[in-house]
């Protein structure tokens, strides 16, 4: 029987991710080291379901993992939750509380809804970390006080943009990496996951999206904010079953 198939190695797996996010911003961590972080996690998974049978994954249980806004108001985040939830071969969904705050739901396979839930909580606290910094810079000093909450809307905004088409295109390169060992592990793992999630039986909306005023100079700001943030997975060294460097 293959080791990492029982529950013992997921929870291993879990607890390393638990470990990892114990480096997050609040703890001194850049934003650059907590994504670098999450991107050893990606490395993780990757590896872990590698190792799996497909019977292994046909018999995985799918769990829930719900990340809390705290607002009643969007937040930066909802424009890049779907390439999230996508790069960690999850659903999502947004439910409200008796208060009115939202939250997302993370509805996939154990080690999945919990990197999918590290990601959330890294991208949210980078975003609010570099907002804060664009506030303090010389370009938005040139925004007129009236101007400036348009101003981080669309720094916010240019930069989970960013973040989006990368995790997009890292998910892209991954799948074809896993689709070269000729298992199809990436349908496998949908098929599993939609077939519990069907179960539910829920009956979910589909928010449409409407059409926003951005302030190109800050949207533009953002974009370069987000597109230097690390979040390269690097599957070479996964795939070589290597210890991570640094670890």
């Amino acid at each position: 029987m293959n080791q990492t198939s029982n529950p013992a190695a997921l929870d291993k797996l879990k607890l390393r991710i638990q470990a990892l996010r114990a480096k997050t911003i609040a703890n001194g961590c850049t934003e650059e080291e907590a994504l670098s972080a999450a991107a050893k996690v990606a490395e993780l998974l990757d590896r872990h379901d590698l190792s799996l049978s497909d019977v292994d994954l046909r018999a995985s249980p799918c769990e829930r993992r719900v990340f809390e806004t705290h607002r009643k108001k969007r937040i930066p985040l909802d424009d890049c939750i779907g390439a999230l939830a996508h790069f960690c071969d999850c659903r999502v969904w947004r439910e409200k509380n008796a208060a009115g705050e939202s939250s997302y739901v993370f509805f996939g396979l154990g080690a999945d809804v919990e990197v999918a839930h590290y990601l959330a909580e890294l991208i949210d606290g980078a975003v609010r970390a570099e907002l804060g910094r664009f506030k303090t810079s010389v370009d938005y000093s040139r925004f007129r006080h009236q101007e400036r909450h348009l101003a981080n809307a669309s720094f916010a905004l240019g930069m989970v943009a960013s973040i989006a088409d990368r995790l997009q295109a890292i998910k892209a390169g991954r799948d074809q990496v896993n689709e070269s060992t000729g298992r199809g592990l990436v349908v496998l793992k949908t098929s599993v996951v939609d077939a519990e999630f069907d179960k539910l039986d829920l009956k979910l909306r589909t928010q449409r999206s409407t059409g926003r005023m951005v302030s190109m100079a800050a949207y533009e700001a953002g974009g370069a904010a987000g597109g230097s943030l690390a979040i390269n997975p690097g599957l070479g060294e996964a795939q070589s079953g290597t210890t991570p460097k640094g670890r």
